[in-house]
């Protein structure tokens, strides 16, 4: 049974530019607006520091609980600026613990009215995961995929994305000194409840590449939110070029959306095989920086019923990866509307995986987490669409005339 906590707020009549928040920031975005306040520049690095703390570490949503810093640069900051997160307009949770989040940013200009994306926090026994999005729909339209059948609106900016993880630690008491909403997943360690994230959400992080190495760097910054790099996974349907300056840039741990051994079967999966095929992939893989048995690289592959779960692509799967410091995570397709896919029997699930098992590589099945609101692997979509040109003329118009008759 599904427990919905949140009913989903009305879309806004019409959307209205507030003052920007602070929150998601980098240090030198803050140090932007601490300069456009008038802060001396002889200050700001140590004001910078100070603002860090309370937004990240204690996770304060007034400036008036920053006492640490004068009255008077608090007020400055309060007329300029707001500590606000994303709009929470719904929020589901399942039978099994897993939340869901629909969130609405803020509007980016006039027409915009707030795009929605989603995020999920799936608590473990021994860890907290939250599934974060990078983009506003995708624009790779993998078949099996459910955000794939929205198109790309935008990228999520820096501080949208480093939000979701401020909105998740919020709504759960993960900050200091704050309390966990009854039923909630508690850490058996007294560590945090996300201890995990994953860019797994809707998007695809690598054509996002600026937005989420800026974002993982306020994630992982240890004088704040304190998320370790070997704890973040970015994962990528394979563009391949920005496969290496993942590694060198980010540091993070690597997962690759493979789900076919053949190229002409990924091609209809995962269109983006067309440009990048599984060779020019696994040869990224090979050559990834710091990859090593301590740093393995994650396969995941969905298990599609007669499609490609056979025991020779289970062969082909491990010769294919022979080399590769890797896991195989075998994900049971999650069904959405309008699928035209199956997943596969348990019992064709446990031979493939442990076909690969017996070749030397962790093969574990993913539990479907979520599954009864739509927050599994591939189910995520949001309803914001990109205006279209036609769309945009007729905003005009509709403006132009109201002017007028005003």
């Amino acid at each position: 049974m599904t427990v919905t906590v949140l009913e989903p707020a009305a879309p806004a009549a019409e959307p209205v530019l507030q003052r920007p928040s602070l929150v998601g920031r980098t240090r030198a975005g803050l140090a932007a607006a601490l300069a456009e306040i008038g802060v001396p520049e002889k200050e700001r690095r140590m004001r910078v520091g100070q603002l860090w703390n309370w937004i990240y570490h204690y996770g304060v949503r007034d400036f008036v609980a920053m006492t640490t810093i004068g009255k008077g640069l608090r007020g400055a900051l309060a007329e300029r600026f707001t500590l606000d997160l994303p709009e929470v307009t719904a929020e589901q949770i399942s039978t099994d613990g897993t939340r869901k989040w629909l969130m609405r940013m803020a509007p980016t200009g006039p027409r915009d009215r707030g795009a929605e994306i989603e995020c999920v926090y799936i608590p473990e026994v021994d860890r907290g995961t939250l599934c974060v999005s990078s983009q506003v729909g995708c624009t790779l339209t993998c078949t099996f995929c459910h955000t794939g059948t929205q198109r790309l609106v935008r990228n999520l900016t820096t501080e949208e994305i480093v939000a979701q993880l401020m909105v998740a630690r919020d709504r759960l008491g993960d900050f200091p000194n704050r309390e966990a909403p009854g039923g909630a997943f508690v850490p058996k360690d007294g560590g945090r409840f996300v201890s995990n994230i994953v860019f797994m959400g809707m998007g695809e992080p690598l054509y996002n590449f600026d937005g989420v190495r800026d974002a993982i760097d306020v994630i992982s910054d240890n004088e704040g939110l304190s998320l370790g790099r070997r704890r973040i996974t970015v994962s990528t349907s394979g563009v391949v070029p920005q496969i290496g300056p993942l590694g060198d840039e980010m540091g993070t741990m690597l997962a690759i959306s493979l789900h076919a051994v053949r190229d002409d079967l990924r091609n209809e999966l995962v269109p983006l095989n067309k440009k990048y095929p599984i060779a020019e992939l696994l040869e990224a893989c090979r050559t990834y920086p710091g990859v090593s048995n301590a740093k393995r690289i994650t396969f995941e592959y969905v298990m599609l019923k007669g499609v490609n779960d056979s025991d020779a692509e289970a062969r082909e799967l491990v010769r294919l990866l022979k080399g590769i410091p890797a896991k195989i995570n075998l994900i049971p397709f999650n069904p959405w509307p309008g699928t035209k896919y199956e997943c596969s029997d348990w019992d064709r699930i446990e031979r493939f995986s442990e076909i690969v098992f017996r070749a030397g590589y962790a093969s574990p099945v993913r539990t479907p987490r979520g599954r009864d609101i739509l927050a599994a692997c591939g189910q995520l979509k949001s309803e914001t669409e990109k205006l279209s040109a036609r769309a945009r003329l007729m905003l005009d118009q509709e403006e132009a005339a109201a002017a007028t008759t005003g």
